[in-house]
């Protein structure tokens, strides 16, 4: 097979920030493949063929990169941020699980940067120390593991990084989410609201858990919630290293 995927992270919004080995593979490739907005980050091109799709269409995108690159195609599967942080790279290994022959695909995943170390960056350190990432829709799992780890990862004393915190198909959930919180944590525990990280729109905010409220997050938000350890320095705000 003369083809090959490459499933590439496109980075939280700032073109400076996709890496130089995302950039080659694009330049490389015939075909690229990803939702439509993620898609439309990539510059169209003589040789080039963009192939957008809607959202909910994850496993039909995968198998359409394998086949082409089954037909020698050189094929880029895009996703924003990182591509395996509840992104494409985990579908294209859920299409290939039913391939009779996988080891006869060409397939690297390459790195980005996801919006959660974006968002912490600008933050400051709010993830210096253990943490947790949960991606807060429930299309792909029930909402009772949500609660359940939500819960657990508070009662252990995680910093949490929310993706996809808030929708209007997901009316209530996210107040759902500030509820949990409140039931296990002290009201004094910074939660930041960063949206649209390293665009023109980037808006970040920092209250205690008690002052935070479900309309300050859209789908466009990383939260970032600390432990009870995470403290403001000026106008970042950290996790300590040494914790007890």
């Amino acid at each position: 097979m003369s083809g090959w995927v490459k499933v590439a992270g496109l980075g939280p919004g700032d073109e400076a920030m996709v890496t130089e080995q995302v950039r080659t593979a694009l330049a490389e490739a015939t075909d690229v493949v990803g939702y439509i907005p993620y898609v439309a980050r990539v510059v169209a091109r003589p040789g080039l063929t963009l192939h957008p799709s809607d959202n909910r269409v994850e496993l039909d995108r995968a198998n359409h990169a394998l086949d082409m690159a089954a037909a020698g195609k050189r094929v880029v599967v895009v996703s924003s941020g990182d591509p395996g942080v509840f992104a494409m790279a985990a579908a294209v290994f859920e299409a290939l699980e039913l391939r009779p022959d996988p080891n006869s695909f060409d397939i690297e995943i390459l790195p980005g940067i996801t919006a959660m170390l974006a968002a912490a960056a600008r933050l400051g350190a709010p993830l210096g120390h253990d943490f947790c990432a949960i991606n807060l829709s429930d299309n792909l799992k029930p909402w009772d593991l949500i609660e359940k780890r939500l819960r657990l990862a508070a009662q252990a004393g995680f910093s949490m990084a929310f993706y996809n915190p808030r929708a209007a198909s997901r009316p209530g959930r996210f107040e759902r989410v500030l509820e949990i919180l409140r039931a296990e944590l002290p009201g004094q525990v910074l939660i930041a609201f960063a949206r649209a990280v390293t665009t023109g729109e980037e808006h970040l905010n920092v209250v205690t858990l008690a002052e935070a409220d479900a309309g300050m997050a859209d789908m466009r938000t990383m939260v970032i919630i600390g432990n009870e350890d995470t403290r403001r320095v000026g106008r970042w705000i950290y996790s300590p290293r040494r914790v007890g």
